[in-house]
């Protein structure tokens, strides 16, 4: 089997993971290759009771498992694990895509101030080095470094992945703006200066992030499988009430890759700044919500600026609005405040769950105001056209704590008429309507499709933006 997934997986060469039944055990093996020529133990994690080993034969690695009792070790390769880069730049603009810049928080539906979302929370990023940016007080940064070789604790060259991450996150400057700035902000470098990390430095990243107190782990990075040792400190986090976020993966795949493709973990996907999927993001059953990925602004290496592309970015948004949730709401663990966000979603697509964008688009502002009798927000969600029935979905959700009541929907080209009343709508809930629509000469849709919600006089919307939703079709 060991030989079957080192063909499979990319992973590290001349490496495996061992994971042992005991400490015991663990301390035995150990004890056993000391002093070996063809066996280096490269680290050790007590915690997962597993060795990172480097061989320099398999004839050597099975020499010193043939001295070992079968059910007192289990044996897997250590996959790579990688940052999600995104395509070309030339490929990425060649998507209709709308960039988001530095309107992250208008996104979010937020117009409150929200310097002091986060405080009292720990927020890790597993990732590349993060640089000690002004966007991160320093009496929130924290870095802890792991001690592997060929992993630096400070960025160097043009690796500001992990920064522009983590400012997403937690960043506090006007130009590089996250979504909890007063969070504590640990960073652990896991990946090398070459963009790859791999499975057990990340997994004992988890373990550490864990009991240095982090109740939030963001991990902009994934690999094609997953593995044991990955497996138990997963575990290790959940047990320990820990949230667990991360990128879905730029591959334009319909799997996620791992751990967003553990249905434990908060997996992100990416929209742009109109709330469209970015089509290079990854979707799948297993995919959590959606938020932008889409030229947002962030920071980098040597307090630079740069507009960020793909999940990466996704992610850490998600990580954040955990992190405001839980200090707006005191007493919110990091498993409820991300419930609280996943059923206050905004809806895209088809409604309910679906592979593009999984329980919907991160609505922040709904979310710390879902219990508020006094706020109100319907919203087209989106425009669904069937070309080959000559048909409009529409969908309509209630973002608000009190039913909709009185309002009306006008569609563009409806067969009978312009104007539709609109059945009461319960708080929360979401609605469907199909409509006919009328031809156009050579066509059979109008060109472009409108849909506008008409709500009853004295009715104050939080977002009266969304109450409108216009898609242009593609020429035939």
């Amino acid at each position: 089997a060991f030989l079957a997934d080192l063909r499979r997986v990319p992973s590290r060469p001349h490496e495996a993971i061992m994971t042992f039944s005991s400490p015991a055990a663990l301390q035995a093996f150990a004890a056993t290759i000391r002093g070996s020529t063809g066996l280096h133990l490269i680290a050790t994690s007590r915690s997962l009771q597993a060795v990172r080993l480097a061989y320099a034969s398999l004839e050597d690695l099975a020499a010193a498992l043939n001295r070992l009792p079968e059910e007192t070790f289990a044996l897997s390769p250590n996959p790579l694990m990688s940052l999600p880069l995104p395509p070309p730049r030339e490929e990425r603009e060649a998507f209709p895509l709308v960039p988001l810049g530095n309107r992250l928080l208008e996104f979010l539906g937020v117009r409150d101030a929200n310097r002091e979302w986060g405080r009292g929370v720990t927020v890790a990023i597993l990732d590349a080095a993060v640089d000690t940016d002004p966007t991160f007080d320093r009496n929130r940064l924290q870095i802890m470094d792991l001690g592997i070789a060929g992993i630096p604790s400070q960025p160097s060259g043009e690796l500001g992945h992990g920064t522009a991450v983590a400012a997403l996150a937690v960043g506090a400057l006007p130009d590089a703006r996250g979504v909890a700035p007063a969070a504590n902000l640990l960073g652990i470098p896991v990946i090398a200066e070459d963009g790859f990390g791999d499975v057990f430095t990340v997994a004992e990243g988890i373990v550490r992030a864990v009991d240095a107190g982090a109740q939030i782990i963001n991990l902009s990075l994934g690999a094609p499988a997953s593995s044991p040792v990955l497996q138990q400190a997963l575990d290790y986090a959940f047990a320990r009430d820990v949230a667990i976020v991360a990128a879905a993966g730029n591959d334009q795949s319909s799997q996620l890759a791992w751990p967003a493709a553990d249905p434990r973990v908060i997996s992100v996907g990416a929209v742009d700044a109109l709330g469209r999927q970015v089509p290079f993001s990854n979707a799948g059953p297993q995919l959590q919500i959606t938020a932008p990925g889409y030229g947002v602004q962030t920071a980098w290496t040597d307090t630079r600026r740069v507009l960020f592309d793909g999940t990466s970015a996704s992610a850490p948004i998600v990580a954040g609005a955990i992190a405001a949730v839980m200090s707006e709401k005191p007493g919110t663990t990091a498993s409820a405040a991300w419930e609280i966000l996943r059923t206050h979603a905004a809806e895209a697509g088809p409604a309910g769950p679906d592979p593009a964008y999984g329980n919907g688009i991160i609505d922040l502002g709904w979310a710390l105001h879902h219990d508020d009798p006094t706020r109100s927000d319907p919203a087209i969600a989106s425009l669904l056209p069937d070309i080959a029935n000559n048909t409009l979905t529409v969908v309509i959700q209630n973002r608000s704590a009190i039913p909709l009541t009185g309002a009306d929907i006008e569609i563009s080209a409806i067969s009978s008429g312009r104007r539709l009343p609109l059945e009461p709508v319960p708080p929360g809930a979401t609605v469907s309507i199909a409509v006919p629509m009328t031809s156009v000469p050579g066509r059979q849709m109008p060109p472009t499709l409108e849909a506008s919600l008409h709500l009853p006089p004295g009715l104050q919307d939080a977002v009266p933006a969304n109450n409108h939703r216009q898609l242009l079709l593609p020429d035939p």
